[in-house]
């Protein structure tokens, strides 16, 4: 499999953080979303953001922003669809996507996902994590490897409104990386201010 071009699903509304985006707001002397670009591209073949609204605010990044083609925001399918599109116009095979608001996620989660995927027609995993206290897995559906191969089935879902990645991801028998969790959840993300000041402590860490 050629390495997957990545997607950063930065087209989240931010309500608990009072509007604007996560992805922007400073972690230690550079934004959340600039930890998370120093993570995935050197990860992948490039990377893009998935944004909506005017895409200037991105600029600094150098990285190409791609809006959802489906409106209201339907959540993170349609960020997950857009990417595809953007891949396959670049005669991708595959994306890796990855959130906006989530610095810490692991170095090792290309490789991981594509381990995970080897042999299958249609490449399709998704990351989890388990929770030490109560030892039960989640997934984590923003964090996954789509193939390019089935934009057009997920364009049909979300037009006949499905929203929920499991429901979709479950159709198409997703494989599932387990990622280790060690001092800090690799999966922990910044939607409330008291969880920006968390992350600035574990940066500092």
């Amino acid at each position: 499999m050629k390495q997957p071009l990545g997607v950063i699903l930065a087209g989240g509304l931010s309500s608990r953080m009072g509007g604007g985006d996560k992805g922007l707001l400073d972690l230690n002397g550079k934004s959340i979303l600039s930890h998370v670009i120093e993570r995935l591209e050197p990860q992948t073949a490039g990377v893009a953001i998935n944004a909506n609204g005017d895409p200037t605010r991105f600029s600094n990044t150098g990285l190409s922003v791609i809006p959802d083609s489906i409106s209201d925001f339907p959540g993170p399918l349609a960020g997950v669809l857009a990417g595809l599109d953007w891949a396959a116009a670049q005669g991708a095979e595959t994306i890796v996507t990855a959130a906006a608001d989530t610095p810490f996620f692991p170095c090792d989660l290309v490789p991981q996902l594509m381990l995970a995927t080897e042999g299958m027609q249609n490449p399709l995993a998704l990351s989890a994590s388990r929770d030490p206290q109560s030892d039960k897995l989640w997934r984590q559906p923003t964090f996954g490897l789509w193939p390019v191969a089935l934009r057009d089935d997920l364009r049909t879902a979300l037009q006949d409104g499905l929203r929920k990645v499991i429901l979709w991801t479950d159709r198409h028998n997703a494989g599932l990386v387990e990622f280790p969790v060690g001092r800090v959840d690799p999966f922990f993300n910044v939607n409330t201010p008291d969880e920006l000041a968390q992350a600035r402590f574990l940066a500092e860490g």
